[in-house]
């Protein structure tokens, strides 16, 4: 039987405390009593938030936090234990050297994973610029799809459509600083997709496969000037309650048991 969870990973409080009351169904794990998670994960910090996901599905929609936690999508994806891809919305590859060689961090938690899970078959990654496409390691060419920030529009993502494993399930990552400024306000340099083609082609993977769960991540940094912070926190909850909303549609309508 599929459980499905929704979850909010709570590192930095940058969520209003009442987000649990706001978005029905979503329980919130506070994580930020854990030393050494900022950009950067320690072994030590690997093993307790792993303790304590050990009972959380990766079927359902978990909010990550800002983008220094997205490598927390791997402990998700870790939970697959089938043939899967990983369809990856970021402005970033998240396939950089580490500077810290063996430390997981935001930056390199696509590359580990991957190397270290065999059912991870096929990852689509859409968003980053083109030349930073150019910068990944040729040890995963074999296993990548790009479609790069300036190559977004329907005919370069129809042309790609053969070149992706279609009868694969999916997990799902979005980091919204791919999105442009007018849909989230991130820690990070963004890009320029807007929200409507994001779920544009959001549609289309649950048109086409199966999903198995969905993460977002792209918050702003709780350490803003405070006027700055309420703005963008305003602009991230209008479309963290959009995507919430739109992802709990698209589940609903392409129900099916993984």
């Amino acid at each position: 039987m599929k459980i499905t969870q929704n979850i909010i990973l709570d590192f930095s409080h940058i969520y209003p405390e009442d987000i649990e009351e706001q978005g029905r169904g979503l329980k919130r794990i506070d994580l930020s009593d854990i030393e050494g998670t900022n950009m950067y994960c320690t072994k030590e910090a690997e093993n307790e938030i792993r303790r304590r996901l050990a009972a959380c599905s990766p079927h359902g929609i978990h909010f990550l936090d800002n983008g220094n936690y997205h490598y927390a999508t791997k402990f998700f994806a870790e939970k697959i234990s089938f043939p899967f891809s990983l369809v990856l919305y970021d402005h970033h590859s998240d396939m950089q050297p580490s500077l810290f060689p063996g430390m997981l961090s935001c930056g390199n938690w696509a590359a580990e994973l991957l190397r270290s899970h065999a059912s991870l078959r096929q990852l689509i990654l859409v968003g980053p610029e083109q030349k930073s496409m150019e910068e990944i390691p040729p040890e995963f060419k074999g296993k990548l799809v790009c479609i790069s920030m300036e190559e977004i529009d329907e005919h370069m993502v129809n042309q790609k459509l053969s070149e992706i494993q279609m009868k694969l399930p999916v997990y799902i990552s979005i980091d919204k600083d791919v999105l442009d400024r007018n849909g989230a306000r991130t820690n990070w340099n963004q890009g320029s997709m807007s929200l409507r083609i994001l779920e544009k082609l959001l549609l289309q993977v649950f048109e086409h496969q199966n999903v198995i769960g969905v993460d977002i991540c792209g918050e702003c940094s709780p350490m803003e000037p405070m006027q700055e912070l309420l703005k963008d926190e305003k602009i991230n909850k209008m479309t963290n309650d959009a995507l919430y909303s739109f992802l709990s549609g698209l589940f609903q309508i392409f129900d099916t048991d993984s």
